[in-house]
């Protein structure tokens, strides 16, 4: 591929959109999703994290499915560009329906948000999976990968700042006093913004990498392809651990900050606007201050990943950021609710480090489809996104699952003073237990064997026979 065929920074820069509007939706279902079901929709925190844990878990096995419809969708825009122009609208309505807080009884309730959240994570992944394949079809170049990975997760932990310093504030001022209509309007103005998003990412870029044109393949060779690609199995399984790490913490730190750090009185400086001066601090400023402040600390580290990953190597960063993430949330279990200084600072620096994390695992996901095609002749690269995607949802089904369950365990009840055990157990959420599946995560990663210099020796052996191939083809 000449060089003047690369994508160029525009065309990366469109790319990041996609993700821009995607997060705006996974930071929700991150880190308020929980709290929305139980304080303001009104649901009990066992049952809502039954219904969490179900939905995704189910959802995921949808993941590989339209993994390999993507890879065998053949339009005049690509593979799956085209989803994102098809899906969005309908994803912004359904969006809507999911926040929208009916008037029924408990029960129905219960079921009217079983059927939005899964018909919302349906679209979700009918549109996220073909724009997450992107990734590995705009280039064949690891660099331009590891670039446009970068950029995907700048635009990511962009709108997960948006969503931390605005969903919560947002939704108390467009309610006027009713929550329940404040998170449905908010939802209406996210929605919009969705749309024309992924319409950006849409009309502004382009897929260069084709599979082979001799490739006939099946569903059951795609599937023993992806099963028998031991660095992709791999980076599955760092995926399931690295998620359940973020999912459990994230899915309890609303809880955390309204039950066990309280409200304080804070003292700023002066010339800071709105905050500046000494205040009294509460549920929505605090919470959206610890979530932006640590969203924008990955958003540098996303920034900073790619030239300590050209200096170490990408599985070295990994383990070296993510170790310090790791000390970083262990360390919450020893903090006091007045030690609220001490609190940010860690998250900051557990953020700065374990932010970019994820950014490293697709770029490597977009090697493991290249190493598909090296070992096999065959490549489905919607497939190795999708079934990565899928380690993503089982992660934060397991995590939301086990976090409110064990909150209901210790007798949690929402908008209620809680008791020493349930507020131990809150502590214990947002440190030990996240820190503890870390550790396994690393230990899973540590065998990864797809190093940089392996890496060139199968892209210049690809790029010899995708060479060959053409000329065969033209010649034909």
């Amino acid at each position: 591929m000449a060089t003047s065929e690369l994508p160029r920074f525009r065309e990366k820069l469109s790319y990041g959109f996609g993700d821009l509007a995607s997060v705006l939706y996974w930071q929700t279902f991150m880190v308020y999703l929980t709290y929305f079901y139980t304080d303001v929709f009104g649901i009990a925190a066992l049952a809502a994290g039954t219904m969490l844990g179900l939905s995704r878990s189910m959802d995921a096995f949808f993941d590989p499915v339209m993994g390999m419809i993507a890879d065998r969708t053949e339009t005049r825009w690509g593979k799956f560009r085209p989803f994102l122009l098809w899906f969005c609208v309908p994803f912004a309505i359904v969006g809507v329906l999911t926040f929208t807080t009916p008037g029924f009884s408990s029960s129905g309730k219960l079921i009217w948000a079983w059927i939005t959240y899964n018909a919302l994570m349906l679209l979700y992944t009918a549109i996220n999976i073909p724009y997450t394949a992107m990734l590995g079809v705009i280039s064949p170049n690891p660099n331009d990968r590891t670039t446009l990975s970068s950029i995907k997760f700048v635009f990511a932990f962009a709108a997960g700042m948006i969503v931390s310093a605005t969903v919560l504030p947002m939704s108390k001022a467009l309610g006027g006093g009713n929550d329940a209509r404040g998170w449905q309007l908010s939802f209406v103005i996210i929605g919009i913004a969705a749309v024309a998003f992924f319409l950006v990412t849409f009309f502004n870029t382009r897929e260069r990498v084709r599979p082979p044109p001799a490739q006939k393949t099946s569903v059951l060779q795609d599937l023993g392809d992806l099963v028998t690609n031991v660095p992709w199995l791999i980076l599955l399984a760092t995926t399931i651990t690295f998620i359940l790490f973020v999912a459990v913490r994230s899915s309890v730190i609303t809880h955390y900050f309204k039950y066990f750090v309280g409200s304080h009185t804070i003292t700023l400086p002066s010339f800071l606007p709105k905050v500046g001066g000494t205040q009294e601090w509460h549920l929505e400023g605090l919470v959206s201050a610890f979530n932006t402040s640590g969203q924008l600390a990955s958003l540098i580290g996303v920034i900073l990943v790619p030239f300590y990953a050209r200096l170490v190597g990408r599985k070295v960063a990994f383990v070296s950021m993510f170790v310090v993430a790791i000390a970083s949330t262990a360390a919450f279990y020893f903090l006091k609710p007045d030690q609220l200084g001490l609190i940010f600072a860690i998250n900051l620096l557990g953020s700065i480090t374990g932010g970019p994390l994820s950014a490293l695992l697709w770029a490597m996901y977009a090697d493991t489809a290249d190493y598909a095609e090296w070992k096999k002749g065959r490549r489905a690269t919607g497939l190795v996104f999708s079934a990565s995607i899928f380690s993503q949802k089982q992660g934060w089904a397991i995590g939301a699952w086990v976090a409110l369950g064990l909150m209901a365990s210790v007798g949690f009840k929402a908008n209620m003073v809680q008791t020493p055990e349930t507020l131990h157990g809150l502590l214990l959420l947002v440190s030990l237990v996240p820190a503890a599946v870390g550790v396994v995560s690393i230990l899973i990663v540590l065998f990864y064997p797809l190093n940089e210099v392996r890496m060139q020796e199968i892209g210049e052996t690809l790029k010899a026979r995708r060479a060959s191939a053409e000329a065969a083809a033209v010649a034909g």
